[in-house]
């Protein structure tokens, strides 16, 4: 019995065995007959490649299916496809082989004939034949371009009037956008707009990570004491002088804000200002206005100091040390202007400072705001010296600006023995990050359905292809704007229309759009409250103190600067470039 099961076993193994070997011999052994091979480029009008654009093939007017379990050709990334396909013996090269492309929010391209030419025979005698199509697809409205547009001017117009938290609202937008793509879209493809992959690769996780690791930063140097530090040297400095005193604050929140953001150099910067305003009887306003004005100008002179900068550097792959050194002494020409307009523009209050004992005064503010760990502040300022020697690097090593940010921000979260998950929940800002993310989403699905292209070209064709008009145009245009809709979104929206005008305009290879729409969008959301996060936070963190302005005297004090800062930057960039 024993042996018989023996026996039984041997035979299965045998055959298993035997199945195996024939299996992949058998599917080694191709059918006969003529061996196609298709290749080809799928791009827009500007010649770059469009990806997911799905690609049929006909022969004689007959639909072919390509080699393998592909029921349809589809471009890669690149924007290029290839497929094979076998034909009946003697099929080719007299019959007529044709190429179409589909892909929704562009138009179908017809039937393309196309040329094959044989390049010889494979081992089992097949001929074989090549052929080679390169198409070009233009845009087309569809009800997803209109989707996509409404969506986006929702988002602005609820921002703008905050109506909704920005966060809500532009995950919202995003999230409606896919969802009709995924529903509408899979009946109907004029419905398509995004997706869900094409969202998520939307996300520059550069800008996000970046954002979080200055976050973190900031978190941990604030409790060394130094920021309130600083206010009170500016104190010291000025012995009393008001009109020195706002001077050197808005000097410091400039500097500051070039290396951290100006939201958070605001929110540092503000508390100890409104206490120093209290102890010379004057509206904190008068000086806290001024410095969120310089909060924004210094910030625009580097990658890192505007949120606006950092989505341009990112998306243009700009580094750290061209935006130093084609926006710093702008920057600073602006910032000077700015400062002496805002001192004459608040003399009467700066006269009417009650200041009094200035020295005891000093000793006041020195004793409330000390450095509380100095050696931690020594090891916050080296790391933040490392991570800016790398922004510096980043253009040779080709290192993102979020890689030194995160090892710099993270060395002093470790070293300096912080909670990790308590400054993840206290000082990371998720609902600024979310925002971000939803937006990013939001203008893709713009992109993709060509609202982005029809902007460029209407842009283009007010500019009449000159680079000096168009320069004039984005500069103010992003400047007029970026006052009444918060910058961000704002810059978001332009950054692939600049790209697209960098190809289309002669001379814009140099990068000048790049600065124009940096400083219009900067220095632009000076002109009101709502133009700039800065702006928010500071009338927001006034009036929770007890002192209220209302927008028209906010405007009234900030739009001629923003204005004049505006003009000096387009002489500039004229004679610049």
């Amino acid at each position: 019995m024993r042996t018989r099961l023996t026996t039984i076993l041997w035979i299965l193994t045998a055959l298993l065995i035997s199945g195996f070997l024939a299996g992949p011999a058998a599917a080694a052994a191709p059918a006969a007959g003529d061996r196609l091979a298709i290749s080809g480029l799928v791009t827009n009008p500007m010649g770059k490649g469009l990806k997911e654009a799905e690609i049929e093939v006909l022969v004689n007017g007959q639909h072919l299916k390509p080699v393998g379990k592909e029921a349809e050709i589809v471009t890669g990334k690149p924007g290029g496809y290839v497929a094979d396909f076998i034909l009946p013996p003697g099929t080719l090269p007299g019959a007529k082989v044709e190429v179409k492309a589909a892909k929704p929010s562009w138009k179908p391209v017809p039937p393309t004939t196309v040329k094959v030419v044989e390049a010889g025979k494979d081992a089992q005698g097949n001929r074989l034949f090549q052929a080679y199509q390169k198409l070009t697809m233009e845009r087309k409205i569809t009800a997803g371009f209109w989707i996509a547009t409404l969506v986006l001017l929702l988002v602005y117009l609820v921002i703008s009037f905050e109506w909704m938290h920005r966060t809500l609202v532009s995950f919202l937008g995003a999230a409606l956008i896919i969802f009709i793509t995924y529903t509408l879209g899979h009946w109907d493809k004029s419905f398509y707009i995004i997706s869900f992959d094409d969202a998520m690769g939307a996300i520059d996780l550069n800008v996000i990570f970046l954002l979080m690791g200055m976050m973190l930063f900031v978190g941990v140097m604030k409790k060394t004491g130094m920021f309130q530090f600083l206010a009170y040297k500016a104190y010291a400095l000025a012995r009393g002088n008001v009109f020195i005193l706002s001077l050197v604050l808005q000097i410091i929140t400039a500097v500051v804000s070039a290396f951290l953001d100006n939201v958070t150099t605001m929110l540092l910067v503000l508390p100890v200002t409104i206490e120093i305003a209290v102890t010379l009887k004057i509206n904190p306003l008068v000086l806290l206005i001024p410095e969120a004005f310089a909060s924004n100008v210094g910030g625009t002179a580097t990658l890192i100091g505007d949120p606006p900068n950092i989505l341009i550097g990112s998306y243009a792959a700009l580094t750290f040390g061209q935006f130093v050194q084609n926006l710093s002494l702008i920057c600073a020409v602006s910032l000077v202007t700015s400062s002496f307009f805002f001192l004459w523009w608040h003399k009467k209050a700066y006269l009417g400072a009650e200041v009094k004992d200035v020295p005891r005064t000093i000793e006041y503010l020195k004793e409330q705001y000390q450095i509380t760990n100095k050696k931690l502040m020594n090891l916050g300022l080296f790391l933040l010296a490392f991570a800016i020697l790398f922004f510096i690097l980043g253009g040779v090593l080709h290192l993102p600006v979020a890689i030194p940010a995160l090892v710099g921000s993270l060395l002093l979260l470790a070293i300096s023995g912080e909670d990790i998950v308590e400054m993840l929940e206290k000082e990371v800002e998720w609902p600024t990050l979310v925002f971000f993310i939803g937006l990013f989403m939001v203008i893709a699905g713009a992109e993709e359905t060509g609202l982005i292209q029809v902007i460029a070209n209407f842009v283009k064709d007010v500019s009449k292809g000159n680079l000096t008009a168009a320069i004039v145009i984005i500069l103010w245009v992003s400047a007029i704007a970026s006052a009444f809709i918060d910058n961000i979104p704002f810059t978001a929206t332009m950054l692939p229309i600049i790209a697209f005008l960098n190809q289309t305009i002669p001379g814009a290879e140099s990068g000048v759009l790049w600065w124009s729409l940096s400083l219009g969008a900067c220095l632009g959301g000076n002109g009101t409250m709502i133009g700039a996060s800065a702006n928010v936070v500071t009338v927001g963190l006034a009036e929770k103190a007890g002192y209220h302005i209302s927008f028209v005297d906010y405007m009234k004090a900030c739009w001629w600067p923003m204005m004049i800062t505006v003009s000096i930057c387009m002489v500039y960039l004229l004679i610049a470039y």
